[in-house]
């Protein structure tokens, strides 16, 4: 992508087929980011979840309310973790938008209010009205916008430490419930995102703290020096983001602690690639 970003200029060249959109678009981790300026960048979060829910054949029956809450959760975090602002969330749904649709956008719409968000005015989305579903599915796509200097993902520094906020839980194996006090959730990745002292943020999901404990250190050019025994199972599916990565200076864990109600685990302290 080139330094001095002109948006006019590159619409005249996708229009002239001269280029093609993928010139203009960048993958970091889970989120897709398309420059809309020299300093500014447009982002791009989804999730998705099938046979959760309480139709015939959802395997994990839960109600809809829940699992819409849940949905809209994970791409909120990551993009709160991102440092983004969220502008615009879409919900698609692959079922009947009554009884079942009303059901999981009442759960999206609760999440945004608790979130600080306005959902009449943000929230759109899409439901099947055509073809009998016995099954649930969904999706949930989230976009927002964040400025360069504001943007969180590789910004660990040499000798941060890295901790994991809440414990990793996913069902089937686990009842996840949205109020349980062990795990995170929207605000508490927002405020995180708020403390100037915190890095990087990464929200766990179904691969684990093992992979994305990895991955944060990649993105900063650094290696995770893992403690012995961090008190959480770092190889279980955290399922929708029950638990998220933060790296930090050390001196500042006391003064996190005191903020956040979750529970924090030390995962590991950042070093050079080479040692």
């Amino acid at each position: 992508m080139p330094e001095s970003y002109d948006i006019l200029k590159s619409y005249s060249q996708l229009k002239a087929g001269t280029i093609s959109g993928g010139n203009l678009v960048q993958n970091v981790r889970d989120l897709t980011l398309i420059n809309i300026s020299n300093d500014m960048k447009l982002v791009i979060a989804c999730d998705s979840d099938g046979g959760i829910g309480s139709k015939q054949h959802d395997l994990v029956q839960v109600p809809e309310r829940i699992l819409g809450r849940f949905a809209v959760r994970v791409p909120l975090m990551e993009m709160y973790a991102a440092g983004a602002i969220p502008t615009v969330v879409v919900d698609t749904l692959a079922v009947e938008m009554n009884p079942t649709g009303q059901a999981i956008i009442s759960g999206i719409r609760e999440e945004l209010m608790l979130a600080g968000l306005d959902a009449d005015k943000i929230l759109t989305g899409s439901t099947e009205d055509n073809v009998p579903t016995v099954q649930t599915g969904i999706g949930v796509v989230v976009i927002g916008f964040v400025s360069d200097k504001d943007f969180k993902p590789g910004t660990s520094v040499l000798g941060d430490m890295v901790i994991c906020v809440g414990t990793p839980k996913s069902a089937p194996d686990d009842e996840v419930d949205l109020d349980d006090p062990d795990i995170s959730d929207t605000n508490c990745t927002r405020l995180l995102g708020e403390l100037e002292y915190v890095h990087d943020i990464l929200p766990v999901g179904s691969k684990g703290v093992i992979h994305e404990q990895a991955e944060l250190a990649r993105c900063a050019g650094l290696k995770l020096l893992p403690v012995a025994e961090p008190g959480i199972n770092i190889r279980k599916s955290a399922g929708p983001s029950t638990c998220t990565l933060a790296s930090l200076p050390e001196d500042k864990l006391l003064e996190l602690r005191k903020i956040i109600k979750q529970p924090v685990f030390i995962i590991g302290s950042l070093i050079n690639g080479d040692d």
